[in-house]
């Protein structure tokens, strides 16, 4: 699993219960799947198609630092499967897992599009060609 995004929880994240409010958690996630889909598929027209099921399994407070890690598991004909761990930087505390998030890429009218990707490529890797 890498580990790309890190996040400092802010009063602004927590829930009445003084943790971290699962929705703002979930909304970083989405968007990190969406950068790193978007980024892996060369296509800026990638969307969140489907979410397995979520297991909160830690919480995290108010000044807590979390990163967000994510891998690849499968790429399909038009799509990418990740999964996604998140937890707590210096803890190493799991707070929250994702088997599956399934990313689609799409052409111009919104339709599923053959991407055309079978493997993980990074950025530095593409520009040394």
């Amino acid at each position: 699993m890498n580990f790309h995004t890190r996040k400092w929880i802010k009063p602004e994240d927590l829930n009445p219960n003084g943790t971290l409010f699962g929705g703002r958690l979930l909304e970083w996630i989405d968007e990190e799947a969406a950068l790193y889909a978007i980024i892996q598929l060369e296509n800026p027209r990638t969307v969140t198609k489907f979410m397995s099921e979520i297991n909160f399994r830690s919480s995290a407070k108010k000044g807590d630092i979390i990163e967000i890690g994510l891998e690849v598991t499968h790429f399909g004909r038009t799509s990418l499967t990740l999964a996604c761990e998140v937890r707590n930087k210096m803890t190493r505390e799991v707070i929250i897992s994702i088997d599956k998030i399934i990313m689609v890429s799409l052409d111009e009218a919104g339709n599923p599009s053959p991407h055309g990707k079978t493997e993980t490529e990074y950025v530095k890797d593409r520009l040394a060609k």
